[in-house]
C-alpha cells in the first residue's frame, strides 16, 4: 500500500497542532546527541527544524546560508559544538520551546 503523504509532511503537520509533539521531538534530538547518536540526534534535529521554523528561517537569525545549514545535520554534516549549539539556542528562542538538561544517577 503507497503512503499518500510524505514523512516530512506528516511529521510537519503532526508538530503544527501538537505542541507536545513539538516538544518531544526537540527533546529526543538533543537527547540523541547527548547520549553519542550524533547521526540521530542530527537527523532528528533536521526534521524538528522542517517541522517548525524551517530551514531558511534558521538561516536568517544565525545569519548563515540555509544550504550550509542543511548540509551540517545532513547524513554526512558534522557540526562544530558552537554551531550545534548555536543552533540549539536558535531554536528554542524561534520556537518557544525551553529545554532544562538535569543530571540523573545510573539506574545499576
Amino acid at each position: 500500500m503507497p503512503l499518500t503523504r510524505s514523512f516530512r509532511e506528516t511529521v510537519q503537520a503532526r508538530a503544527e497542532r501538537d505542541p507536545a509533539f513539538r516538544k518531544a521531538l526537540f527533546q529526543e534530538a538533543v537527547q540523541a546527541l547527548l547520549q553519542g547518536d550524533t547521526a540521530g540526534g542530527r537527523a532528528a534535529l533536521r526534521a524538528y527544524i522542517n517541522a517548525t521554523i524551517g530551514f531558511d528561517r534558521l538561516g536568517k537569525v544565525l545569519g548563515r546560508p540555509p544550504k550550509s545549514l542543511m548540509r551540517m545535520f545532513g547524513p554526512d554534516g558534522n557540526p562544530t559544538a558552537e554551531n550545534l549549539l548555536g543552533v540549539i539556542s536558535a531554536l528554542q528562542a524561534e520556537t518557544g520551546v525551553q529545554l532544562k538538561i538535569r543530571a540523573v544517577a545510573d539506574a545499576a
